[in-house]
């Protein structure tokens, strides 16, 4: 504990606190001129700046309260020689520990849009019950992660499996940087098991495809003309209660140009669904184009790749050993039922470096 002035000292240095203070006056006093919204595109651009910089300077000086909490807890005990603080301060040290390498992992983040809300699209592969079990799980661990970092979890979509499990389904997770975490995610995730739902007990692999989008505010640009969207209506179907299945409240968009659909049917009335509908779209023809523009310029580069679906990023096996391994940045782990947990930072944390590289 005696050190921990010199190392607070140190991590403030490394998040340069002081010079964004600095900024965040600067902006501020630019925000509080008269004649700021006479131009509409930079008033936004200050807004935006400050809330920008106030993140995580903001979480800096909540952790460093956080800190002062657990030195005076400390203090306290030793004062009346009482140990019995000792399990509350372990377990105080460990969730601060947690969320100061949280904080310096969002410093890797430097997309455009990785501050923003993720959309995260689940797919069972081929296989049935078997793919669409390890989709659910899958589902689960994801939740798990957004809990784990105090992230809102909104279901839009989600289709059942045949027997158990699920064959697809999509959320919106919503908090700072989202996106930047969770585009680590993107691609096949590939399970090795014993089969519960096999007699002879026989090892399985199974498949999940894994998509993840940002979501796109009405400040970028996308043009959805009216006539080149196909709508259609249907009852929804698997959990939602008795209300989700008397109407055809569920929403299915198909954009013509390119083929893209979406659906949504876990809100209580049509309109609704429709609105998330949009939202999905939107986000799905922003990454369609942000796609295009990178073949594009990996073509000029004389580097030109395919960017294609079916990758495969991370082994989960369960059997004949204990292991989730990523195989674009070699992190692994034995620890397998932490990672189902939700525990994904060390792989998040992987795949920012080495995007940095």
């Amino acid at each position: 504990m005696k050190n921990w002035g010199v190392k607070w000292k140190n991590l403030g240095g490394l998040f340069d606190v002081a010079e964004k203070e600095i900024q965040i006056g600067r902006l501020e006093r630019l925000a509080g001129a008269p004649d700021l919204w006479e131009d509409p595109q930079a008033a936004q651009k200050v807004m935006q700046d400050i809330t920008t910089l106030k993140g995580p300077v903001e979480q800096y000086h909540g952790l460093k309260n956080r800190r002062d909490d657990i030195w005076a807890l400390w203090e306290l005990g030793m004062e009346e020689n009482d140990d019995s603080v000792q399990v509350e301060l372990e377990a105080e040290i460990r969730e601060l520990k947690h969320d100061i390498e949280q904080l310096q992992l969002s410093l890797m983040l430097s997309g455009e849009y990785d501050a923003n809300n993720a959309i995260l699209t689940l797919h069972a592969g081929a296989g049935g019950t078997e793919a669409q079990d390890w989709a659910q799980m899958l589902l689960r661990m994801y939740v798990r992660w957004a809990e784990r970092n105090h992230y809102k979890v909104e279901t839009l979509d989600f289709q059942d499996g045949d027997e158990a499990g699920v064959k697809s389904a999509t959320l919106m997770i919503s908090g700072r940087n989202a996106y930047g975490y969770l585009k680590a995610e993107k691609g096949v995730h590939r399970l090795v098991r014993i089969s519960p739902f096999d007699a002879n007990a026989r090892r399985h692999t199974s498949f999940a495809a894994i998509d993840v989008m940002p979501e796109i505010d009405d400040s970028v640009e996308i043009e959805i003309r009216p006539e080149d969207l196909k709508v259609d209506t249907f009852r929804a179907g698997g959990a939602g209660g008795q209300h989700i299945n008397k109407t055809d409240s569920a929403v299915r968009m198909t954009h013509l140009p390119t083929g893209v659909i979406v659906q949504c049917q876990n809100e209580r009335s049509q309109i609704q669904n429709r609105e998330q509908c949009m939202r999905l779209l939107r986000a799905r023809l922003f990454e369609l184009e942000q796609e295009r523009q990178a073949a594009e310029k990996a073509e000029i580069a004389g580097d030109y790749q395919k960017i294609e679906w079916g990758s495969q990023i991370r082994s989960y096996v369960f059997h004949p050993y204990s292991m989730v391994k990523d195989h674009r940045t070699s992190f692994e782990t034995g620890n397998v039922q932490a990672v189902m947990d939700g525990e994904l930072d060390g792989f998040i944390e992987a795949y920012l470096k080495q995007k940095l590289m």
